[in-house]
């Protein structure tokens, strides 16, 4: 049933109210439509996946073959027997050369991932055209311990006293350097998930008020029901979209990550994901008020990019401003709408937020919401019904009601 054939019947007796129905059509179209199921099937698809191949490149081992010649047998050795020490996912084995000529070869015949050997000033891993990453820095970390070892009981001394005292630790005022790094990568996800969802249900959204606009019947639709309930049920119905969408894909990312070496943090992810999910709502109404707004002051499917631009801009500004801010300014942007919906959530992510910071920026976020919406509202009824070119924003405010 389209929207003039409901918003008839509510004239013709129905009790339920306009924007409810509007809501529905926007809700069942979308949820019935198959590019939208395709999408959101994909992109579970594509989250499984990833974390899938991250807990497999987990478990994985990587074997190497370490090539060694008569004068780097023992160190090879050391490699050999310390290797998982420094990386449990290195396995190395040691191929004995007879000499130079001997290790060339079976590098360039593939039977030996790199040749260890001594040169002036220390040790060289030689490889046949790509370096072995892997072992490279386990090469490293165990010739440096081997060697510090054995020039520190030439001296009667031991490694550890050489050392001592040179160790450096991270900290921080607000949080800790574990979450921290948790925190920038879930922190990216949050922010590339309010970006994507915005922009294409925004972009949708737009796009189906320059139509019902283009084709005219919009003109039906505003005589049948008010138009702020149409704004109303558009908007409710696309955040109800969303925010379906976003649980399918937080709930696939936590589901998997539990199935990860991952999986301990688990517990200090969920409470952020609420918050994130509370910040995601206010903001994502604010921004759909403001897309419904771009589509209305647009007579055409062409004049969208220069209406919308404006917002466009704004989106990108969260976008990047979430992912590069820190410090004072992150903190500064946390409380500041509508950027505050994707930065206060990564500052919960990383801990030492004080209790009432997130409940602050909440509630700003929630005023900036309410009053986006009190102006689009304004500015959609009086654009809606414009046709014969783009309105600007100056010409929509002061048309009549």
């Amino acid at each position: 049933m389209s929207t003039a054939d409901k918003t008839t019947t509510k004239s013709n007796g129905s009790s339920e109210a306009p924007w409810l129905l509007v809501t529905r059509r926007e809700v069942v179209s979308r949820i019935t439509d198959k590019s939208f199921l395709l999408g959101t099937v994909f992109m579970v698809v594509l989250i499984a996946g990833f974390i899938g191949f991250t807990a497999w490149q987990e478990e994985r081992t990587d074997k190497v073959t370490l090539g060694a010649t008569p004068d780097s047998v023992a160190m090879a050795t050391v490699i050999e027997e310390s290797a998982p020490d420094v990386d449990d996912s290195v396995e190395v084995s040691v191929v004995e050369l007879d000499d130079e000529t001997a290790a060339e070869a079976a590098l360039l015949d593939d039977e030996v991932d790199a040749w260890l050997h001594p040169v002036e000033g220390g040790w060289e891993l030689t490889s046949e055209s790509s370096e072995q990453d892997s072992l490279t820095d386990v090469v490293s970390t165990v010739v440096r311990q081997q060697v510090l070892t054995d020039n520190a009981a030439g001296v009667g001394s031991t490694v550890q006293e050489l050392e001592a005292g040179s160790d450096v630790s991270t900290a921080f005022l607000r949080g800790d350097a574990e979450r921290a790094a948790v925190a920038e990568v879930v922190g990216f996800v949050f922010v590339f998930l309010f970006y994507f969802a915005a922009l294409v249900f925004g972009m949708q959204l737009a796009s189906s008020v320059i139509e019902e606009k283009q084709s005219r019947i919009v003109e039906i639709i505003a005589a049948a029901i008010p138009l702020r309930h149409l704004l109303a049920g558009k908007v409710l119905g696309n955040t109800a979209l969303a925010v379906i969408q976003l649980l399918v894909y937080l709930v696939v990312g936590l589901v998997g990550i539990s199935f990860t070496s991952y999986k301990s943090y688990l517990p200090a992810l969920s409470g952020p994901t609420a918050w994130f999910i509370g910040f995601f709502l206010a903001g994502f109404v604010a921004l759909a008020c403001l897309w419904a707004v771009a589509g209305s002051l647009a007579s055409r499917t062409e004049d969208l990019q220069a209406t919308s631009t404006p917002l466009t801009m704004l989106m990108l500004a969260m976008f990047f401003g979430g992912l590069s801010l820190d410090g004072r300014g992150q903190v500064i942007a946390s409380f500041i709408p509508p950027v505050s919906a994707v930065v206060m959530p990564k500052r919960i992510l990383a801990g030492g937020v004080e209790w009432w910071e997130p409940l602050v920026a909440l509630g700003l976020l929630a005023a900036f919401a309410a009053v986006t919406v009190w102006v689009g509202e304004k500015l959609y009824r009086r654009a809606l019904l414009q046709t014969g070119g783009r309105v600007t924003l100056r010409q929509a405010w002061s048309a009549a009601e």
